[in-house]
């Protein structure tokens, strides 16, 4: 019999047809390096992370921003990026000569187009939050109108879906504005064999825990994560052993801003099983934060392990674009 996640893509793929596709607008960018993390400091070292640079992002094109997930290609400068109005995002990172962030070049943002080859809909029905990439694959998860599209790679851009992934759970549990925005995919090598993992932002079980899933692969089905508020997850990426990092928000009228990122076990990673981890990362609004929302983790050729977070900042003009960028210090193998 075939498993749900796989006959799902099966229905999809022989109705999803290619479109005529919306060329993709040249953003043109000005960026402004952050040297020093803390407000009036010049430290480095925040618990597991090693500061090294960051970027404050701005375009005459309004349509830039509301960024709210990213993931690199494997050679850590080209990268693409999911906007929350239902656009794709192109580009790449350019470095100084010490090797910090410098820029953004061939910034694209192209619309995302439905199963029905429509673009420009409303966001409630492409609300993106969660990217990821495999093998030939660009996952993409949406909240308000859930669902988790598969689209081909190359060419998701000029695609409509090709398939979609099932939850392990009823969909109906999701909150409107607190869906799956963490979509990762484990190393093939690791204790998940690669599978595809989701969590919620804010919905949870009766328990008071975060809904989660292994949405492929043999361990397939429904998992748990420790809520902590008052924060809300908004993205996560697997390190090279397995473990998974999970970038985690926070705002308040009272304390403003807060992010947070936890470390946990990936062979705690399990069906049925409720798991939490080790805070590695705080900052508040005396750091150079805003509205957290991306995370990837990018191995560098030497194996060093680097951390990048990028803000959304809901076009508004109270809130910033940011990409930060940080040296993992703890061993990977820990």
């Amino acid at each position: 019999m075939l498993g749900r996640g796989l006959l799902a893509l099966l229905l999809f793929a022989s109705t999803g047809s290619a479109w005529a596709a919306s060329s993709g607008e040249t953003l043109p960018i000005r960026s402004r390096q952050i040297s020093s993390f803390a407000v009036g400091s010049s430290a480095t070292q925040f618990g597991a992370l090693e500061f090294v640079g960051g970027l404050e992002m701005t375009s005459a094109n309004s349509l830039f921003g509301a960024v709210s997930a990213i993931r690199f290609r494997p050679d850590g400068t080209s990268f693409i990026a999911i906007m929350d109005t239902g656009h794709w995002l192109e580009g790449a990172v350019t470095r100084d000569a010490d090797g910090r962030l410098s820029g953004l070049t061939d910034l694209t943002a192209t619309p995302m187009a439905d199963r029905n080859g429509d673009v420009g809909l409303a966001k409630w029905k492409v609300d993106s939050e969660g990217l990821a990439l495999r093998s030939g694959q660009v996952v993409v998860s949406y909240e308000q109108a859930h669902r988790i599209d598969i689209y081909p790679d190359p060419g998701f851009a000029a695609s409509t879906p090709i398939g979609s992934l099932a939850l392990p759970f009823p969909i109906k549990e999701l909150r409107n504005n607190g869906g799956i925005e963490t979509i990762a995919v484990a190393p093939k090598d690791g204790p998940l064999a690669g599978a595809t993992i989701a969590v919620a932002e804010r919905s949870v079980d009766r328990a008071d825990n975060l809904l989660a899933g292994i949405l492929d692969g043999p361990q397939r089905g429904a998992f748990a994560v420790v809520r902590k508020d008052p924060y809300a997850v908004t993205d996560g990426a697997f390190l090279p052993n397995g473990d998974l990092l999970l970038l985690e928000r926070r705002f308040s009228f009272g304390s403003g801003l807060g992010m947070q990122i936890r470390r946990i076990a990936g062979d705690t990673i399990k069906p049925g099983a409720v798991v939490d981890g080790e805070v590695i990362f705080e900052a508040d609004m005396r750091h150079q934060i805003d509205n957290m929302e991306g995370l990837d983790v990018v191995v560098r050729p030497d194996g060093e392990v680097r951390v990048i977070v990028v803000s959304d900042d809901n076009h508004s003009i109270l809130e910033r674009n940011l990409m930060l960028e940080f040296r993992l210090t703890t061993a990977v193998t820990q």
